[in-house]
Order: C-alpha cells, then structure tokens, then sequence
C-alpha cells in the first residue's frame, strides 16, 4: 500500500460558523462541506458536532469540529506554542508580502518574514489559537540535492545523541533576507 494524499486534517474549533468566515476572508479559502451529526459514527456515542471542511488548494482540505458539549479548547501545555502549528504553502515572495498586508490591516498579529533558507513564512494565529505558517519556497536544487544527501545520516546522528547534526549547517550561515 502506498498512501495517495491526505483526505483532510481536522482541528477542533470554538465556533464552525466563525472558523469557516475567517478562513474564507483571511486565506481566500472555499468552504466545500458541513456534516452535522448528534452521535459519532466511529463509536456511536452522543456527543453533537458540526464538521466544516475547507478547500485548502490541491486537493487538500483541512476540516475542523465544533464540539459544544465538550470541555473547552486547551493545548498541549508540555509543547511550546512554536511547535504545533499548520503550515500552508502559497506560490510567490509576492504572494506571501501581500498576504502579511492584507493580514495586519485586518488587525492580525503577524511574525516574519522568517528566512529558513530554504523556505521564508510568516506565522500569526487563527480565532482558534491555531498557529498557522505561511511558506513560500526559496530553494534551489542544488540545496534540495544537498539536504536529500544527508538526511538519513542526521536522523540516524540525531536517533543515539539527540543533539542537533550539524550535516546541513550551510542552512544556518547568516545570509541576507
């Protein structure tokens, strides 16, 4: 078996009807569905939900759950907020700049342009408190090539010290934004 795509990515959200505005007004975002059910099919157990699903580009959709019953939205308190984000790829500097803009004027704290060489993205929040990235590829064969290389070496140094390889080290020279 060989995995075709991911179907979707479901996150839960505080309210489906403000989730699915934001999505549409902010990153242009089709709404595509909304399954609403009072059990949940995989358990049979009652606990009502609205599941909104959003055409993310490329086939690839990205669902969300409003849970009204349940306890309120938390996080994962032991993961720093940095690490559990989504990452979203648009097509262009242009593209990711003028996404920034439109962004801060609607009042949206936005942090970057971040330069990770291979990449440059923007990081800000949904009304969810989900992190989302914006990333817009920067990378060149050459450095494709050279991170293929050197991929399994790092995960194998990484698996027995747990300190950082230093393999790709060129990614982290200072260079100019």
């Amino acid at each position: 078996m060989k995995i075709q795509r991911i179907h979707h990515v479901a996150y839960r959200c505080k309210d489906a009807k403000e989730t699915v505005e934001w999505y549409v007004k902010h990153l242009n975002m089709d709404f595509v569905l909304a399954i609403a059910e009072d059990e949940v099919p995989s358990t049979g157990a009652y606990d009502p939900y609205m599941h909104v699903f959003l055409d993310a580009g490329n086939g690839n959709v990205l669902a969300f759950f409003e849970l009204p019953l349940q306890p309120g939205m938390g996080r994962d308190e032991n993961t720093p907020a940095w690490v559990q984000h989504l990452a979203l790829e648009v097509d262009s500097m242009e593209a990711l700049l003028a996404a920034k803009e439109r962004l801060v004027a609607a009042g949206i704290d936005v942090l970057g342009p971040t330069n990770h060489t291979i990449f440059k993205s923007i990081y800000f929040f949904d009304p969810n408190g989900h992190r989302l990235e914006l990333a817009c590829n920067t990378a060149t064969e050459e450095m494709k090539q050279k991170l293929d290389d050197v991929k399994w070496d790092m995960l194998n140094e990484w698996a027995q010290t747990r300190k950082a390889p230093k393999h790709a080290a060129w990614m982290h020279e200072k260079t100019k934004d």
